[in-house]
């Protein structure tokens, strides 16, 4: 059993850190909600050991990250109330281990690598970052169809690193000296990693953005189509998860994709305004494809260039 205070100490991470999908994780009932605090904590410790190295050696990075890996997968005794409530919530819901150490892989990834040289490498990548991290959060769901849940799952995780990719270009090259737009797209359109890196923003760049965006806005409309596959009770939370991290893309769209100078962000009234547009469109329509399409900043399936249509938002 999950004792209170380690549930508490995981919600405390969740909410500092977990600067869009906390407020969809608190509309997740609570069998599920109190296990989302404890995943997306260890998720945020063990990537905060390369995001947050301030100086520490790449060895020592490894070192700690393989550690964390053999007390989530009971090699070794959890240390600290995170550790032990993540092994009580893997071991509650059978999460596989071929998952755990998938997104420990991604995160020893980031000790070296600092670029992609294709989109394939990156998604490679974020199948560990990201995907491995809504395959266990599809898990803690416990469907009655996973099978079909699964690849959706992997899409809408894809989806949501791929945004904010896109979103903290400028942070990420800033903080840890990575560019996560790859390498092809950037050379496809004339961009040079000194362009990003000394934040100089022109057209060129704005096409590789619009590039990236276009296909993160394909793998939410593949990930929303399987929410109904999950149980009734978490398809509002993550469609809302899904609308709040796709309005980025609005907000990317609104300063002309310019992500070098701008590090847009979503401000608590805009979040609070869209749970509530989201939450109103559900009570008169529960599909979640259909409610999507309507409500978020993603063009529509007729029109993919067209600006989606939007009632007046409040602003940053």
């Amino acid at each position: 059993m999950v004792e209170r205070d380690q549930i508490e100490q995981s919600k405390a991470i969740h909410r500092r850190t977990g600067r869009t999908f906390y407020y969809a994780t608190r509309l997740l009932p609570g069998r599920v909600r109190e296990a989302t605090y404890v995943l997306y904590a260890f998720f945020r410790i063990a990537d905060e050991v390369v995001d947050d190295a301030a100086g520490t050696p790449p060895e020592e990075q490894r070192r700690e990250l393989e550690s964390l890996r053999d007390q989530a997968l009971g090699r070794t005794d959890p240390e600290g109330p995170v550790l032990e409530a993540f092994r009580t919530v893997k071991r509650r819901h059978d999460i596989a281990d071929e998952d755990v150490e998938t997104f420990i892989e991604a995160m020893l990834t980031d000790i070296d690598t600092r670029r992609y040289e294709t989109y394939a490498e990156l998604e490679a990548y974020m199948n560990g970052s990201a995907a491995a991290v809504g395959r266990m959060m599809t898990a803690i769901m416990d469907p009655d169809d996973p099978e079909n849940a699964l690849s959706h799952a992997t899409a809408l995780g894809e989806a949501f690193q791929l945004t904010n990719f896109v979103r903290d270009v400028r942070e990420d090259v800033i903080e840890r000296d990575r560019i996560y737009l790859p390498q092809s797209t950037l050379a496809e359109c004339g961009v040079s990693d000194g362009r990003i890196e000394r934040f100089e923003m022109n057209e060129d760049v704005a096409s590789a953005v619009r590039i990236e965006l276009s296909r993160a806005e394909s793998l939410y409309r593949e990930g929303v189509a399987g929410i109904k596959y999950l149980p009734k009770d978490c398809q509002l939370p993550v469609l809302l998860a899904a609308v709040l991290y796709a309005e980025h893309h609005r907000l990317i769209r609104d300063c002309e994709y310019d992500v070098l100078t701008n590090e847009p962000e979503l401000s608590t009234l805009r979040k609070l305004w869209i749970v509530a547009r989201v939450r109103w469109y559900w009570q008169w329509n529960t599909d979640p494809e259909a409610v999507f399409e309507r409500v978020s900043a993603i063009p529509n399936r007729t029109s993919h260039t067209a600006e989606p249509r939007h009632e007046s938002l409040p602003t940053r």
